[in-house]
């Protein structure tokens, strides 16, 4: 059983921690980076991350930047082709908020268990260093509730970075279409995964499993600012009339 960890990646030159991600890549786990077409050095960077992960770890490249929800999807599509059933997938972000051990931790649970999907959790709580600033901490408790409204089921945590997937064609058919937005795409593809489609069965709640992280730090740098929240609040809008549309046609 292998796991192939998607990497999006945008103009992250100065952020990619190039010793990290050869330590993290093993026989156990491939890496794939996917360039969104950047306009800075990180091809580079990639390119020589390359030559030194022995095999385990390859770049996508996109010829022009469309945004990190097309470049996880892109990803998450292409490590589908080379995965067998049984499986995982999944996507991490190039800043290592979280970091190498944890992102361990959570695929051992996942290749050891019988979830379908098993996702970070940024739970602030004694003995865990979650370091999050106050305004992103109270936005985000916020957002979860109105992303559980949404999908009809209970989640902590929708938008930490660190999700994996038990390959089926439940993802394949999840991944398959576009999202509609360029950051809460997470909403989307969980939401998707809970529908399913006429074709293609629904993935329980059941069968989704939220880990407490037990490190995870905000990190300079981040490309979505408070500013967002309007948009993110007419995302919102937009991606529950499709689920509901989605659901309607199950």
């Amino acid at each position: 059983m292998t796991t192939t960890i998607v990497i999006p990646c945008y103009n992250e030159e100065k952020r990619l921690d190039v010793a990290q991600f050869v330590e993290l890549a093993s026989d156990e786990i491939a890496l794939l980076f996917v360039d969104d077409g950047s306009k800075d050095r990180t091809a580079d960077v990639l390119a020589d991350l390359e030559r030194k992960g022995a095999g385990k770890i390859r770049m996508l490249r996109l010829e022009k930047n469309s945004g990190k929800a097309e470049a996880v999807r892109r990803g998450l599509a292409a490590a589908l082709e080379e995965s067998a059933t049984g499986d995982f997938v999944g996507f991490v972000d190039a800043d290592l908020a979280t970091p190498v051990s944890e992102i361990r931790r959570l695929v051992r649970e996942a290749t050891s268990g019988k979830a379908e999907v098993v996702m970070g959790s940024r739970v602030a709580r004694a003995g865990a260093a979650i370091e999050r600033k106050p305004v992103r901490h109270y936005l985000g408790r916020g957002f979860a509730t109105a992303a559980s409204l949404l999908l009809h089921a209970q989640f902590y945590d929708t938008q930490c970075g660190a999700k994996f997937f038990r390959v089926s064609d439940s993802l394949r058919a999840a991944v398959s279409e576009e999202f509609l937005s360029r950051w809460i795409f997470d909403v989307e593809l969980l939401g998707r995964l809970l529908i399913g489609t006429r074709d293609v069965r629904p993935i329980p709640e059941s069968s989704f499993r939220e880990i407490p992280l037990h490190e995870w730090r905000d990190v300079a740098g981040s490309k979505l600012r408070p500013a967002h929240a309007f948009g993110v609040a007419n995302d919102l809008v937009r991606i529950r009339a499709d689920l509901a549309a989605r659901r309607s046609r199950t």
